[in-house]
């Protein structure tokens, strides 16, 4: 908590599954549920209040009641007799319990609560209470759980992924690549682009709006972290104007690997991964603009971490950017990062 205060999150909406995917379908909109995660993991738990506030936005319905007991469920959080909703304190309390009141008054008939998300339910509820728009309700909750840093859509806009697969597949949806919810990918994803629903792969466009854009612009570090490969690091590149931004920051841009097994890469290495990144960013720019001006460092962990393809640190290296060995791993869990340890570098760099 004490490296994020000064931090920047830009997220992706554009995830498709589980209870987002619910939402999504019935209001047409962009998925909350990674803002709601980041959001929460930034709240500051020492505060009075908010580790209430963390287990009710964390809470879901249970998958295996009735349609009536999971109405009457959202029924007492929304008039305040539910205990989780109970240990919130005021003027939370109130503020969420309005939200839900948007959400429940425009939830259709044969919307399913089964599994749930009430986290995404309460930002849901105020999306529509502040006329379809996310930063309003976003800022809201930041400030009511005190979150260190800032988060924000890269786009406030409904739409989802597609992408091509080295056999000529075409898959629709955030979904059908993370192999969380679909059988993992059997092919190597070779595009990757946006789509306005489900049913039709035609592409199209959506551009970062200024405020986004001038956040891009006054980092002191940028950081492409790890996480899915395609559905979130590089779908976040997609929008127009984030290529061009990027070369317009004069900061270190620094690259962190999955340290461990991600679906989506397909046993890529390491040198693989630089270059599709690399590829991804020109792609976004609208004039053309140097390497050296999208990516300056690429962060392994060569002794510690559990890459899915051998490291080949020169290869990285043939592609123009600086290798940065250093222990990353937790300790418990070598496929993962350490937060912390992830946090001092970024600062070190900065």
């Amino acid at each position: 908590m004490e490296y994020t205060a000064k931090s920047i999150h830009l997220i992706t909406p554009f995830d498709s599954g589980g209870s987002s995917a619910v939402l999504r379908r019935a209001f047409a909109m962009p998925a909350v549920g990674d803002l709601r995660n980041r959001i929460m993991a930034l709240a500051d738990r020492s505060i009075t209040g908010n580790p209430a506030v963390f287990d009710l936005f964390a809470f879901r319905l249970p998958k295996d009641a009735s349609p009536d007991e999971l109405a009457a469920r959202l029924g007492r959080l929304i008039n305040g007799e539910d205990p989780l909703i109970r240990r919130v304190p005021d003027p939370l309390r109130k503020i969420i319990r309005t939200h839900l009141r948007f959400f429940e008054a425009r939830r259709p008939k044969d919307f399913d609560l089964r599994g749930a998300s009430i986290g995404n339910c309460i930002l849901t509820g105020g999306y529509f209470n502040y006329n379809r728009m996310l930063d309003p309700v976003i800022y809201l909750f930041m400030q009511l759980v005190e979150a260190r840093g800032v988060v924000r859509p890269i786009v406030n806009a409904d739409l989802h992924l597609a992408c091509e697969l080295a056999d000529g597949q075409v898959l629709l949806g955030q979904h059908c690549m993370t192999g969380k919810e679909a059988a993992p990918i059997a092919s190597p994803i070779t595009r990757l682009w946006l789509t306005a629903t489900l049913d039709d792969p035609t592409p199209v466009t959506v551009r970062i709006r200024e405020k986004t854009d001038k956040l891009i612009r006054q980092a002191d570090v940028i950081c492409y972290p790890y996480g899915s490969f395609y559905s979130s690091l590089l779908a976040n590149l997609l929008p127009q104007g984030v290529g061009d931004a990027v070369v317009a920051t004069n900061c270190p841009k620094v690259y962190i690997p999955n340290l461990g097994h991600d679906p989506e890469q397909q046993g890529m290495t390491v040198a693989g991964q630089t270059a599709r990144l690399l590829e991804a960013l020109q792609t976004g720019c609208t004039r053309s603009c140097r390497r050296e001006d999208l990516l300056h460092f690429v962060v392994v962990d060569s002794k510690g971490a559990h890459y899915d393809a051998p490291l080949d640190i020169a290869a990285i290296r043939r592609l123009g950017v600086e290798v940065v060995d250093v222990p990353l791993a937790r300790e418990d869990n070598p496929g993962q990062a350490d937060s912390r340890k992830v946090a001092e570098l970024l600062l070190s760099l900065a």
